[in-house]
């Protein structure tokens, strides 16, 4: 390029940038500078050990507003927030110590639920970066970073649910449990779609053939098998982690995911929930994973994130979960006891109230 044409497209560049700056961060463009590297049989090579490890939550806490990006001494101060915490999780403990099984330094949990404090977790200890951009929140594809409202359908689904662990239903046999208390499928979202980042276990290894990409997930063990350039199956075979149809769209792997069992709902998602997902290469050490849900029976419009998969030592422990598992019986006691006291559980429980 000649030093004039050069010197005209920096100067554009720069009237450009103060419109740019006051719309606010966007998220990463989709492709690189680089050229993502190839297999052997000519596909973009997402090969691989990756982890999506994060302390970056899914929806931005309200203190960010719109923001996007955090600052480097936002993203310091987080991150040395939780070294503390894994710190204090170190330290010796007195078993009976109430104040200490209140707070438990896990998130999400206090009382009884402690089952473990910060040193037993692994969410990581770093904030989301996707290429050099330090994260708030997971999700972008709404202003303020949250998940958009459910219709009154989707809320009446939910409620159900509650109802159900309300009531003690949720107690009176395995079929009522959650699908990573039965070691069917991970916890939350770790298998997907969309593939997100839990408490521990964050760790997948992709493998690629002509015509398909295979995600081993560490959470429960499980796989996935996308399908390249293939057609989904009829809509009355339900599968876990769904059907999952893949194409190439230059180095990015574009992947549409239907027919998902209603199990495995996903915050408050239907049986006909859509996910668009797509990755791509952006560096020797990272993939950028997008998603989009649509599922109009259960949220207002459709909505989405991304984060980064960045690249991690081997192997691959085994999961050594299984269906049946021997906690199975502790879950359960609390409904059998109420039967040997002629108490009733159950639908029978729903009806007479819960009692």
């Amino acid at each position: 390029m000649q030093t004039s044409t050069l010197l005209a497209v920096l100067l554009s560049a720069a009237a450009l940038a103060p419109a740019a700056m006051a719309q606010g961060p966007k998220p990463a463009s989709p492709a690189a500078a680089r050229k993502a590297p190839r297999t052997a049989f000519g596909q973009p090579d997402l090969q691989g050990l990756w982890t999506n490890a994060t302390i970056t939550p899914l929806e931005r806490p309200t203190k960010y507003g719109e923001r996007l990006v955090l600052t480097p001494q936002e993203a310091a101060a987080a991150e040395g927030d939780r070294d503390k915490e894994v710190a204090n999780g170190l330290k010796p403990s007195t078993d009976l110590d109430k104040k200490e099984i209140a707070t438990c330094e896990v998130k999400g949990f206090s009382g009884v639920d402690c089952g473990y404090n910060a040193f037993w977790v692994d969410p990581g200890t770093k904030v989301m970066r996707v290429g050099t951009e330090a994260r708030t929140s997971l999700i972008t594809s709404t202003p303020e970073g949250k998940i958009p409202p459910l219709t009154a359908a989707g809320q009446a689904r939910v409620a159900q649910r509650a109802k159900l662990r309300a009531t003690g239903k949720a107690f009176d046999g395995p079929e009522f449990l959650s699908l990573g208390e039965r070691c069917i499928l991970s916890f939350s979202s770790s298998a997907g779609p969309p593939m997100l980042p839990l408490l521990y276990n964050n760790n997948y290894q992709i493998v690629q053939t002509p015509d398909a990409v295979v995600i081993e997930v560490e959470m429960v063990h499980d796989t996935r098998v996308i399908r390249l350039n293939g057609k989904h199956g009829p809509a009355g075979v339900r599968q876990w982690m769904g059907d999952s149809i893949g194409h190439w769209e230059g180095d990015t792997l574009v992947v549409e995911t239907v027919n998902l069992r209603p199990e495995q709902a996903f915050r408050g998602a239907s049986g006909d929930v859509k996910v668009i997902e797509r990755f791509t290469r952006i560096g020797p050490r990272q993939i950028k994973y997008d998603f989009t849900i649509e599922d109009p029976a259960s949220f207002t419009r459709p909505w989405g994130g991304e984060l980064a998969m960045t690249a991690t030592k081997g192997p691959l422990y085994e999961y050594a979960c299984h269906e049946g598992n021997h906690a199975m019986e502790g879950i359960l006691a609390g409904a059998r006891l109420q039967e040997k006291q002629g108490k009733a559980v159950g639908p029978a429980a729903e009806e007479e109230g819960g009692q």
